[in-house]
């Protein structure tokens, strides 16, 4: 079973940058060949999605909140896939969590994802 680990997040000022990975440990052909999507979960709030990648990179889908100021990529070399955090205002402070989809559909429901690693904190202060 491919196990999902965030890494990256920590405090960060407003306005500033941060970039989150989310790396595959086992199976590494498996999280190849899947859609991996990052989902943030604010305190007091339901996980939302932020952003997904499609197997090869070629097609990605952002929330309408973080568009033109994230990024999502992937390498395929090292198994994973980053998100390049830019801009960051006060809301974006969550946990961040990278997870596989069932389908390719680049979908921003959460009960599509699967193997949902455990988190990475994102603070950012005024």
């Amino acid at each position: 079973q491919v196990q999902l680990v965030e890494s990256g997040g920590g405090l960060v000022q407003a306005r500033g940058s941060v970039r989150l990975s989310c790396t595959a440990s086992y199976t590494m052909g498996w999280f190849r060949l899947n859609t991996v999507g990052w989902f943030r979960q604010a305190p007091g709030k339901e996980r939302e999605f932020v952003a997904a990648i499609n197997w090869n990179g070629g097609r990605t889908r952002y929330a309408e909140s973080v568009l033109g100021r994230f990024t999502i990529s992937r390498d395929g070399t090292k198994n994973s896939v980053s998100l390049q955090m830019d801009s960051l205002k006060s809301e974006d402070t969550a946990v961040y969590f990278c997870a596989l989809q069932k389908g390719g559909d680049l979908s921003d429901e959460e009960d599509e994802y699967f193997n949902w690693g455990q988190g990475t904190q994102v603070t950012v202060s005024q």
